[in-house]
């Protein structure tokens, strides 16, 4: 099948939409990539093989599981609006293997559902054009239930896609970024445009790929504990890191034994948390689970 001859095209689309008389809905953001150039460079930044398998979250009327289907030996593509199966199983009628679910993917036993679906596949990516009102929610989902995944390939909003993949020291930089790339190294692959969606966003929007690491960078010995200080560190951007984990951790009496703890990690109590990197708070969180702190 050639590119002219894609769903991702804003006649073939349109034409989608009529046949079936479909209506968006607002509620669950929906917005169809019409733009075969950005699709491409979606599936490539997946890397997927014959003996790869691809899950695709919020599939809409099938524009990128046509390309899955064509580069991956499994695709299973969940999809939550019921009114969409059918178009889907219309325009996928060609490709034997692709496996539509209608399922709330934050509802769905996702280890179980692997290995329902893929069955024959070495390696599996999720590669998925998110609705933005559940990127967070999902991506966690995908990344703290330790999942047999290579790459989760993501159309997300800019904004979200820039604090997952920044750097200490910045704004963007926060609790998102550390949680993100404690699990997976975050790569923006590009910007997409409002103009190649129908409906348009009112948000400009980027394609990143998160390669899911085998193992996390630092050591951690309570996970829980670790990403509850990280949260706690950032309560409040502009309070120093002493001011938010005393609001969190310590009564006022606390101060000093609190700035002692802070001093053996290394850390500056004037800090602020996005000065702060993620082996930093590993350290912290080390230190703060010797001293029965939580």
């Amino acid at each position: 099948m050639n590119d002219r001859e894609g769903i991702a095209s804003p006649k073939r689309t349109k034409e989608i939409i009529a046949k079936h008389n479909f209506s968006f809905k607002k509620s669950l953001g929906q917005n169809f990539l019409i733009d075969q150039n950005i699709l491409n460079k979606i599936v490539e930044a997946a890397d997927l093989a014959p003996n790869k398998g691809a899950l695709e979250i919020g599939p809409g009327i099938g524009a990128l599981t046509e390309k899955l289907a064509l580069g991956a030996g499994e695709v299973a593509a969940i999809e939550i609006d019921r009114r969409l199966i059918p178009i889907l199983k219309d325009v996928l009628g060609p490709y034997g293997n692709v496996t539509v679910r209608e399922a709330d993917v934050l509802k769905v036993d996702l280890k179980a559902f692997f290995e329902e679906v893929f069955v024959r596949s070495e390696k599996v990516s999720v590669v998925a054009n998110l609705p933005y009102y559940v990127t967070t929610p999902i991506l966690m989902k995908l990344l703290e239930e330790k999942l047999p995944l290579e790459n989760i390939v993501v159309m997300i909003q800019k904004e979200v896609a820039e604090r997952m993949s920044a750097s200490p020291g910045g704004k963007e930089y926060g609790s998102l970024s550390i949680a993100v790339q404690y699990y997976s190294e975050p790569e923006l692959v590009c910007i997409v445009p409002r103009t190649v969606f129908i409906p348009q966003p009112n948000v400009e929007s980027a394609v990143i790929r998160l390669k899911v690491r085998e193992k996390p960078p630092v050591d951690v010995a309570d996970e829980e504990h670790f990403f509850t200080l990280v949260q706690a560190s950032f309560t409040q951007r502009r309070k120093t890191i002493a001011n938010n984990l005393k609001a969190r951790y310590f009564s006022q009496e606390g101060r000093e034994r609190m700035e002692s703890l802070l001093a053996e990690a290394g850390i500056e109590p004037s800090r602020r948390a996005e000065t702060l990197s993620m082996e930093e708070y590993a350290r912290l969180s080390g230190i703060f689970i010797r001293e029965e702190i939580r």
